[in-house]
């Protein structure tokens, strides 16, 4: 039992709400649970409570034991002074406030439904890959459409909470933002941060002065990356290191370590020396990329502009000095759909929202219903319990309830666990 179950309870009122009394025996009638309180302080905020012949308006906090209030830290907090009752599973302490009054304390184990309880309890003991992984089968299709939209929204106000802290880093440039974006993006799930933190050391501004130069967009990307700083056989990376060092020196630029990056169990096409190629490319043949993403009327012309090739010394090599005998050198259509729904897709519908323009955040939502179903192992577990898809809206919006509901054990907090506790 947790506190999470607690808060469900009181939120939805399913318990019996007749002949509630405080632990020493007055009566208590709810006039008003209050509004749940997901922030910091208590609980429910502007609760109405008649206990005994005083109607008492304020605020209601929860623990499982009453001992949880010292140890949670609210003795002495102003914010928790106006707590007019605190409801607990085991009232092993009498709470005081400031004044020396006790605050009155509701057990509301008496109360609670033993049905809905049993159902919750199976839910939290469950191993299965998700808790209703035996009733999500049986809940209302509807109820699980009506979730999709709120899910996606919620999984796009948490990317774009990642862009606002990038655009406040970048002193609000949309532009050098959005590059440092999209160089995350490049790096794919394995080298991610690599990838930022070159970006971050690597100001666009820099790039920009030299992008009508593949070569020499090269040597900063690699340079920077740290992945020129040893002894070549190979001509073209040899050219690379001396043309980097003239531009480290002009510059005063310095490098990530190379032991950032990582190469372990990626498929060569995803090794980062391939993507830094790829971006170097990108940066080269695309003049104010985020005005072209932004005016694109179509996923075809999104597509078209990431259908990029790498320059001619990676045509036959994925690393450094070691040639292979078939290298795939552009972008595959999914690496291209998981940009787009990466980075495009939330700076698109953050551009929108700053710049209150309806027309971009639609945009950002239609791009994905275009967008095939991802193909991953979250996608396939839904797959096995029946659940049908037919675009990344709905994919994307089964990530976040598999990553941000269902592994963090939010039954409460989800109408799939709602409609189980209460079938």
């Amino acid at each position: 039992m947790n506190e999470n179950y607690l808060h469900y309870i009181w939120r939805t009122g399913r318990f019996r709400q007749n002949e509630l009394k405080t632990t020493d025996g007055t009566n208590i009638l709810v006039k008003n649970l209050g509004e749940y309180n997901t922030n910091a302080g208590p609980d429910f905020l502007n609760a109405r409570v008649q206990i005994g012949d005083i109607l008492w308006a304020g605020n209601v906090e929860m623990h499982i034991s009453a001992s949880d209030w010292d140890q949670h830290g609210h003795s002495g907090d102003p914010a928790y002074e106006n707590v007019i009752l605190h409801v607990v599973m085991n009232d092993d302490k009498v709470i005081l406030r400031k004044t020396q009054d006790k605050i009155p304390c509701l057990d509301l184990r008496p109360f609670l439904s033993e049905k809905v309880t049993t159902k919750y309890l199976k839910l939290m003991q469950s191993r299965a890959w998700v808790a209703c992984h035996a009733q999500f089968p049986k809940v209302n299709q509807l109820v699980k459409n009506l979730w999709v939209d709120r899910l996606l929204v919620e999984r796009l106000e948490r990317k774009t909470n990642e862009i606002n802290l990038i655009l406040e880093n970048s002193q609000n440039d949309w532009d050098a933002a959005f590059y440092r974006f999209l160089a995350r993006g490049f790096g794919g799930r394995v080298n991610n941060d690599a990838f930022e933190m070159l970006a971050a050391n690597t100001p666009l501004a820099i790039l920009a002065k030299h992008k009508n130069d593949l070569f020499q967009l090269e040597a900063l990307l690699f340079g920077q990356a740290g992945m020129l700083q040893k002894r070549f056989n190979d001509v073209h990376p040899r050219q690379l290191k001396r043309e980097y060092e003239a531009l480290q020196n002009k510059y005063h630029l310095l490098p990530i370590p190379e032991v950032a990056w990582k190469y372990l169990r990626l498929r060569p096409a995803n090794f980062p020396t391939i993507r830094l190629a790829q971006f170097a490319v990108l940066i080269h043949q695309s003049a104010h990329l985020f005005s072209k993403i932004l005016e694109a009327s179509k996923l075809s012309d999104l597509v078209a502009l990431f259908d990029i090739d790498v320059s001619e010394y990676w045509e036959s090599r994925y690393q450094f000095d070691k040639k292979a005998n078939k290298v795939i050198r552009k972008m595959g259509k999914p690496t291209i759909y998981s940009l787009i729904i990466n980075v495009i897709v939330p700076f698109m519908f953050l551009y929108g929202k700053k710049r209150n323009d309806g027309r971009l955040k639609k945009k950002a939502f239609e791009l994905l219903e275009e967008i095939p179903t991802e193909k991953n192992n979250i996608i396939q577990g839904w797959q096995k319990l029946g659940e049908k898809f037919d675009s990344a809206y709905k994919s994307q919006a089964y990530i976040q309830l598999k990553t941000i509901y269902c592994d963090r054990q939010r039954c409460m907090e989800c109408p799939i666990g709602d409609a189980f506790l209460n079938s």
